[in-house]
């Protein structure tokens, strides 16, 4: 599977730009940072502490 190369991930990011503005690339940077932090730590807790937080709802 070909990986992406510069001139790709310009072209996506012309695309976003025209899709979403200029004023709204902050915003949607720190909702993708959050997300990716939020999946590592969720990924790096061992399975015990998932499904006691399943079972209750609530972080301990």
């Amino acid at each position: 599977m070909p990986t992406i190369g510069g001139w790709e991930w310009i072209i996506i990011l012309v695309i976003v730009i025209i899709i979403f503005g200029v004023g709204k690339l902050p915003e949607i940077g720190g909702a993708l940072g959050k997300s990716i932090r939020e999946f590592r730590e969720s990924s790096s807790r061992p399975e015990d502490e998932q499904s006691d937080e399943s079972v209750d709802g609530s972080k301990a």
